[in-house]
């Protein structure tokens, strides 16, 4: 019967091999654009230092001098340094923050040589050209990565650039993983098979194709290239060996998962320990979230703001006094840091008398109670569905940040009824201020599941980073302008 399945779902090997092939000639594409990337900015650097009215070289000194000797060995030194800084590692290729620190690290590295190699051949480089060709060819460099990140997104996102996954584990371990890669289908990973000794699957939309021992002659049956073998798997060390073994030759990555989860990457920490790959997980971040820096960046950045969109603030008022008159903020109660009370303040985008019968539309709404929200709520006026639309109503929360009531990123700040259903995980949301923006917010809004939402922000209180409250609030400006999820 295994067998059968597995001949039923067993394409051509030519699949694993063209999704391989696919992925080469894309690296091969990026190496020459970052080839390119590069070459325009030691071009811009050249004009800008030495004025464009040199371009093209007036005389063979000058295209010998710079031309050829600056450009022609910060090229090969840079190309160099990002490749050896596995910049162009397929298992890293359009996906994580690994693919971004490569570059960085490929860019100082070229740096560090060319400076190193102008001082021993006692080569009088300029400056200011050198700081001008690396400046504008890392920052082109991350853009142009990005780019081609977003290219990739799109494709997978139609199920193509797709690893074939076969996974060896428990039911719980597998439904896990089955969920983690189906949240996220821009890493590329496609779960087509399970092998484990029990005899279900993962949510039944992933067929059972045979037991742990079948795991290396499954996958290539069915054309897989990655086999991923999770904690549940009671698979040992000396079984994970022969795995390796039995791969040998075969174009199949193997990956051991841990069972980590919701652990960003800075927090872990994987060192051998006499043949043992140790795992060192940081403690979560809970009190460097609650620091000064924090604290500081978010009240000038709130400054800043209300200055620069106070005429932003003077139109939005003005709109919702034409239409419905009456008050033009309105003030909630809601829950912040350690189970505090605080008035949220926002702009009115409801009738009046909107609270009369909230409780009868909380009913009614798909989502329940908790983070409750409704699609087409009837309480909300014309200028309330705009501004909700953009987001606007919630610009006067840069007061609340102002008042260190609020930070400009973290979770949603609550009513108490809504806290009151909390559960034990969910109250470490109470843990750090409550912010404008946050990670459910750039993830898809009000159109996620409750318990999305709330993992999302336990992500966010347990691995807070002030690299990564720059990236939410970079995204926020993108999720407010496509307004996913926003009503």
């Amino acid at each position: 019967m295994v067998a059968a399945v597995v001949e039923r779902h067993a394409p051509d090997l030519r699949v694993r091999s063209e999704v391989r092939a696919q992925l080469r000639r894309l690296i091969f594409l990026v190496v020459g654009l970052d080839m390119l990337t590069i070459s325009l900015a030691i071009v811009a650097a050249l004009q800008l230092k030495f004025g464009f009215a040199q371009w093209p070289p007036q005389s063979i000194d000058w295209f010998t001098g710079i031309a050829v000797i600056d450009f022609g060995w910060l090229l090969p030194c840079w190309a160099a340094s990002l490749a050896l800084t596995d910049a162009y590692s397929r298992r890293q290729f359009a996906r994580g923050a690994d693919e971004f620190k490569a570059l960085l690290k490929g860019s100082a590295t070229a740096a560090a040589v060319v400076a190193m190699l102008a001082y021993l051949v006692n080569y009088d480089m300029s400056r200011g050209f050198f700081a001008l060709a690396f400046g504008l060819g890392t920052g082109a460099l991350l853009l142009e990565r990005y780019a081609v990140r977003q290219h990739v997104a799109r494709r997978r996102s139609r199920n193509a650039l797709m690893h074939r996954v076969v996974a060896v584990g428990d039911d719980r371990s597998v439904i896990e993983l089955h969920q983690a890669l189906t949240r996220q289908p821009t890493l590329g990973y496609q779960l087509i098979g399970i092998c484990s000794s029990t005899s279900t699957d993962a949510g039944g939309d992933v067929p059972l194709l045979g037991g742990p021992d079948d795991a290396v002659r499954v996958c290539r049956e069915v054309g897989a290239d990655t086999l991923l073998v999770t904690s549940g798997s009671a698979t040992s060390s000396v079984d994970l060996r022969r795995i390796g073994w039995e791969l040998e030759g075969d174009d199949i990555d193997l990956i051991v998962v841990p069972s980590l989860i919701d652990i960003a990457g800075p927090r872990i920490h994987m060192r051998p320990v006499a043949g043992l790959p140790f795992l060192h997980v940081e403690p979560p971040q809970v009190a460097r979230a609650m620091k000064w820096g924090k604290a500081i960046f978010d009240r000038l950045g709130s400054l800043i703001l209300l200055v620069a969109l106070s005429p932003l603030f003077a139109l939005v008022a003005l709109a919702i006094k034409a239409e419905s008159g009456g008050p033009v903020f309105f003030r909630h109660r809601r829950i912040g840091v350690q189970g505090q009370s605080f008035g949220v303040w926002k702009f009115r985008s409801m009738v009046m008398d909107a609270a009369a019968g909230h409780q009868e539309l909380v009913s009614t709404g798909a989502n329940g109670a908790l983070l409750f929200k409704l699609k087409a709520d009837p309480r909300v006026t014309r200028v309330g569905a705009f501004i909700r639309r953009y987001s606007l109503d919630e610009l006067p929360q840069l007061l609340n940040v102002l008042r260190g009531d609020m930070s400009l990123v973290g979770p949603r700040p609550q009513v108490a009824d809504e806290v009151a259903m909390y559960n034990d995980s969910a109250h470490r949301r109470l843990l750090v201020r409550p912010g404008m923006t946050g990670l459910w917010q750039v993830s898809g809004r009000s159109d996620l599941s409750v318990e999305e939402s709330v993992r999302l922000d336990l992500y966010y209180v347990d691995n807070w980073s002030m690299i990564g409250d720059l990236v939410i609030l970079a995204r926020t400006l993108r999720a407010v302008l496509r307004h996913d999820g926003a009503y």
